[in-house]
């Protein structure tokens, strides 16, 4: 047996110590197959565990997650985890597991050769260990590296245990389970933009009146991204950034968004005037000031910044790790920064809802103004 650390001050290795992660590497370099037993998993250990199996030829892996189907899951880290099993599952060389009959806290990794466990660490360190973050850059653990065969042996049969259906089951067939949703910090520092209280959000939520308008939120399908034909909304609304850019030396920002209103709807009384500003308040604590414009009322925007609305709708999407923002929409060939119907179906919304309330509040020129709500919601047609 063999001790591992973590090197932080002030506990810095010593001669002839090894860290966690580069024991980890070593095993992972010298297998064909890796099991992991873990209580918590994290999106960056995902990525870099997805990078090591491509890295280092590994054919068979999976991992078994065991605190979340009791506890809650992290929205990004469950549909991080549901694209990479389904990759694995596609290739078939793997899968991920969510254990359901308890909660399961060990940490334990096997790595097998031509159908042999010849080693595991087991100690204290869950999957964060092979990536850390900001959350666990300082967290020190320790744990050990174990080749004996016998007990190598025993390791692997009990994965095998856990990974059973009496335990475990794919992540793409767990039902039941809570998401917790990630907070979006993407309108983090934004100006125009602050934060109310969850108990501000609900008051606000109980003066809702009979107001309200519904702006669905027009997407392709993930197949339909490249069809450029005015009917599968690859270049509008909330995908705009994919038009042609306003100036040959700079693409539209990945946040930019048009929140273009049908004719049927900003025609319905009560509908807001155009050019006369009100304030909204979102259903996860955010506060602006918006108003509708262009020919017809039919642009819904925040007032004084384009990029809000895109913030507040596409900054969900990325906490819940179902994109990744695009730094240029114009070399992004694959339009894998595209929002699409599955993005939108995962996260459970498709349509921005927007309700007046019968309070007002004090603009800075001293104006009352009526306040809305604004929610990101599933509505059914």
């Amino acid at each position: 047996m063999k001790i591992l650390y973590s090197d932080i001050l002030p506990l810095s290795l010593e001669e002839g110590q090894q860290t966690i992660i580069d024991c980890f590497h070593e095993q992972a370099k010298k297998s064909d197959s890796i099991e992991i037993a873990v209580g918590y998993i994290s999106k960056a250990a995902l990525d870099e565990i997805e990078t090591i199996v491509e890295q280092y030829g590994i054919s068979r892996v999976t991992i078994t997650i065991g605190m979340y189907f009791i506890e809650g899951m992290p929205e990004n880290s469950f549909h991080t985890a549901k694209k990479l099993n389904k990759k694995w599952q596609d290739s078939g060389i793997g899968e991920i597991r969510l254990v359901r009959a308890f909660k399961y806290h060990g940490k334990l990794y096997c790595f097998s050769k031509d159908g042999t466990v010849v080693s595991a660490i087991i100690g204290s360190a869950n999957m964060g260990v092979i990536k850390p973050d900001a959350a666990n850059r300082r967290q020190y653990e320790i744990a050990s590296l174990v080749e004996d065969p016998s007990e190598c042996a025993e390791f692997a049969s009990f994965i095998d245990k856990l990974k059973g259906p009496r335990c475990s089951a794919n992540i793409a067939d767990i039902t039941g389970m809570t998401l917790i949703r990630e907070q979006n910090v993407s309108l983090d520092g934004v100006d125009t933009v602050t934060q109310v209280t969850p108990a501000g959000v609900k008051l606000y939520y109980q003066h809702k009146t009979e107001t309200s308008f519904v702006l669905p939120i027009k997407v392709p399908a993930f197949e339909e991204r490249f069809m450029d034909d005015g009917k599968h909304f690859t270049k509008s609304n909330i995908n705009v950034c994919y038009a042609a850019p306003r100036s040959k030396r700079k693409s539209r920002d990945w946040y930019e968004v048009q929140m273009t209103v049908a004719k049927e709807i900003t025609r319905l009384e009560g509908y807001p005037e155009k050019n006369a500003p009100f304030f909204v308040v979102t259903d996860d604590g955010y506060w602006f000031k918006a108003h509708t414009t262009s020919d017809g009322n039919k642009q819904f925007s925040a007032v004084g910044d384009e990029l809000i609305m895109g913030r507040w709708i596409k900054g969900r999407l990325a906490a819940a790790g179902l994109v990744d923002p695009v730094n240029d929409s114009q070399k992004d060939t694959e339009r894998l920064g595209m929002i699409t119907k599955e993005m939108l179906e995962a996260y459970g919304c498709n349509a921005v809802v927007f309700t007046k309330t019968d309070q007002k509040a004090l603009d800075d020129d001293g104006t009352m103004l009526d306040v809305w709500t604004l929610s990101f919601e599933t509505v059914t047609e």
